[in-house]
């Protein structure tokens, strides 16, 4: 079953209005025909299990058969602060992000990024990285489309990260998983929490050393993981616990 996402205002009581790019997507790129089934969000929250009426030129109407009420969404935003990665790396670190349910990306720019993005390249990126959030919110049924934030410096992330319920750091020279479960497990449902994920080299030794007291330090295991397999590893963890 397909998955679409649409403004509030195109959702009536019988009946969702597809409208844009999706509709030639439909069309010309699924063939879809009527009575065939959709499921409908309305970046709002809400969800739909719809069948489709009607495919015109310039719009797609869908007729509403249920409200989706156990949706797919975690009871915990979850946001990940992911330092600057080199490369492709970033798309990647997204695609799984979302499909593993984080609600919101904000890239950090930190002492040893590599990478350094000037305003025009950070707009371009950011908005290449929203159309893959957008890809991977279709692709695994989110209720939502995460939220992909322009860079942000260091003390930005912290700022942010302080205003959230709980705050977890992976860090390599940090030991024993039984600490991590412990972390994980004392999180209840409806809390926020971040990850703070360092980038290829590392989160430099003044970053950790000033963390705020609330921002938690944990091992994700014996082994170094690359940057982009860190966070996904905190996802996975979480969402073993966080998703009943």
């Amino acid at each position: 079953m397909y998955q679409f996402f649409v403004e509030p205002d195109q959702v009536a009581e019988a009946f969702i209005q597809i409208i844009g790019s999706d509709v030639n997507h439909i069309r010309n790129v699924l063939r879809m025909k009527p009575g065939e089934k959709v499921r409908i969000s309305d970046k709002d929250g809400n969800s739909f299990f719809c069948h489709i009426e009607k495919i015109e030129e310039s719009e797609v109407i869908a007729a509403i058969d249920e409200r989706d009420e156990q949706g797919t969404e975690l009871s915990n935003q979850i946001t990940l602060f992911q330092g600057l990665p080199k490369s492709d790396k970033m798309e990647l670190i997204i695609q799984k992000a979302v499909e593993l349910g984080a609600f919101k990306i904000v890239p950090v720019e930190m002492k040893n990024c590599v990478v350094k993005l000037d305003a025009k390249k950070a707009q371009s990126k950011c908005s290449r990285w929203q159309a893959i959030a957008e890809s991977a919110a279709k692709q695994s049924k989110r209720t939502v489309i995460p939220d992909i934030s322009l860079p942000v410096a260091w003390k930005e992330a912290i700022k942010q990260a302080e205003e959230l319920d709980v705050v977890l750091v992976p860090y390599e020279n940090e030991r024993g998983m039984e600490a991590t479960r412990e972390a994980i497990k004392a999180i209840k449902p409806g809390q926020s929490v971040g990850i703070m994920i360092g980038p290829e080299g590392g989160f430099a030794d003044s970053e950790i050393e000033n963390l705020p007291e609330k921002m938690q330090r944990i091992s994700l295991g014996r082994r170094i993981l690359r940057t982009e397999t860190a966070g996904l590893a905190a996802l996975s963890m979480l969402i073993y616990e966080l998703d009943v």
